[in-house]
C-alpha cells in the first residue's frame, strides 16, 4: 500500500525532475513525500531512501527546519527564504538558499534549495543579461548619433581642401579626413554584429577551437603554447561557424597580448578546454546539456578595476585597446542562447563559453 501512495506521489510530482534546482516536498511533520533527481543526485542518497525519513536529518541543523515547518503551518508566512547547510554521502557541507512555501494541497509543504554559488553565478549571468540589452540599444542609438555629422564633416573637410591652397592647411584638411575615417571605422565594428545576418549551420566546437588556435600562432609564432583538452564526445550542433570562431579569437587574442610578460619569459600557455556540463541554469534557463568551453590563460588576470565591466563597450584594461572584442564576443555567443563567465585571479584567468546542445 505503501509503494502504491510513493508511486502515485512520485507521477504527481514528477515535473519537479524536470529542475535543475533541488526540490523536497514535505508533511507538517517534517517527513519526505516526494524529493527530485536534483536533490538525490546533490546528497548522493536515491529517492526511495529520502521518502518517509525526515527531511530535517538531511541538515546541519535540522531545527531551523522544524521551526521554518511550524511557522508555515500556522499560517505565520507564505513563503520563507534562509540560508542552511545541507549533509552530503561522502562530501562536505553543501551551502543552499532554501525556500519553503505552502503547495496547493493541504498537507504539504514545498522546499526548494539552490546551491549558494549557483545563485551567486544565476545573479550575476541576469546582470550580464541586462548589461548586454543597454550595451545593445547605447551602441545602435550612440553609433547612428556619430554617423551623419561624421559624414558631414568628413564632406566639408575634403571641400575644404579642394579650395585652400596652401600645403600646411592641407595637411590639416587630411587629419580631419583620417580621423573622421577611422571614427567611421569603429562605429562600423560597434554595429557589425546588429547587421549581419545569422548564418546557421552544423557547428563542430573543436574545429572552431583549431581555426582560432591557427590564427593565433600565425600572429604570435613564437614563446606561445596553447594546449588542447578536448572531449571528443560533445556532438555537433546548430550555430553560426564565423561567429563563433570571431568571438572565440577575441577572446584568445585578448589572452595573448595579456601574456607580453610571459612570453617574454617563455612561459605563457593558452588552454582550449571543452567538456558537456549537465543540468545546468543560465540566462534564466534550464538546459539539460550544455557545451562548456574554457579558455584558460597564465597571465597577469584581470585587473580589479573593471572585473565587473569587462564586458562593456570601450572598457579595456590595455592600453590602446578599443574594447570592443568582448562585448562583441559576448553578443555572438548570446544570439546562440548562450553566455560568456569570467573567473580572474592573477596567473589564471578563465572565460567559460556555454551554449546549450540538443
Amino acid at each position: 500500500m505503501a509503494f502504491g501512495k510513493a508511486a502515485a506521489n512520485n507521477k504527481r510530482f514528477q515535473s519537479f525532475d524536470l529542475l535543475a534546482t533541488m526540490i523536497a516536498v514535505v508533511k507538517p511533520d517534517g517527513s519526505v513525500l516526494f524529493a527530485n533527481a536534483a536533490l538525490e543526485d546533490a546528497l548522493g542518497t536515491s529517492r526511495r531512501t529520502l521518502e518517509g525519513s525526515q527531511f530535517g536529518a538531511c541538515f546541519h541543523e535540522p531545527a531551523v527546519l522544524r521551526t521554518a515547518i511550524d511557522g508555515a503551518c500556522t499560517h505565520e508566512f507564505a513563503t520563507l527564504r534562509y540560508e542552511a547547510f545541507l549533509r552530503r554521502v561522502n562530501h562536505e557541507l553543501m551551502p543552499v538558499q532554501v525556500t519553503l512555501s505552502r503547495a496547493d494541497k493541504t498537507g504539504e509543504l514545498i522546499i526548494e534549495m539552490l546551491a549558494i554559488e549557483n545563485q551567486v553565478r544565476q545573479d550575476r549571468e541576469e546582470r550580464l543579461i541586462d548589461q548586454a540589452q543597454a550595451n545593445k540599444e547605447l551602441i545602435r542609438n550612440l553609433a547612428h548619433e556619430i554617423k551623419n555629422p561624421l559624414g558631414g564633416i568628413r564632406g566639408a573637410a575634403q571641400l575644404l581642401q579642394m579650395e585652400v591652397e596652401s600645403r600646411d592647411l592641407i595637411e590639416y584638411t587630411q587629419v580631419i579626413i583620417h580621423e573622421a575615417d577611422r571614427l567611421q571605422t569603429l562605429v562600423d565594428r560597434l554595429l557589425a554584429p546588429h547587421r549581419r545576418p545569422h548564418v546557421v549551420g552544423d557547428v563542430n566546437i573543436h574545429e572552431v577551437c583549431e581555426r582560432v588556435r591557427s590564427v593565433i600562432l600565425a600572429e604570435f609564432p613564437r614563446d606561445l603554447h596553447i594546449e588542447r583538452d578536448f572531449d571528443p564526445s560533445i556532438p555537433e550542433f546548430r550555430g553560426d561557424r564565423e561567429q563563433l570562431i570571431q568571438a572565440t579569437l577575441n577572446i584568445v587574442h585578448n589572452a595573448a597580448q595579456a601574456l607580453a610578460e610571459r612570453r617574454a619569459a617563455g612561459d605563457a600557455r593558452i588552454t582550449f578546454k571543452t567538456r558537456v556540463a549537465r543540468q545546468v541554469i543560465f540566462n534564466k534557463q534550464w538546459y539539460r546539456l550544455a557545451l562548456e568551453l574554457h579558455v584558460i590563460d597564465n597571465g597577469p588576470g584581470v585587473p580589479d578595476a573593471i572585473k565587473d565591466r569587462i564586458f562593456y563597450p570601450l572598457v579595456s584594461g590595455r592600453e590602446g585597446g578599443t574594447g570592443l572584442g568582448l562585448t562583441l564576443a559576448q553578443t555572438f555567443v548570446q544570439q546562440h542562447h548562450g553566455v560568456i563567465e569570467c573567473d580572474s585571479v592573477p596567473g589564471r584567468t578563465d572565460f567559460r563559453i556555454l551554449i546549450p546542445l540538443p
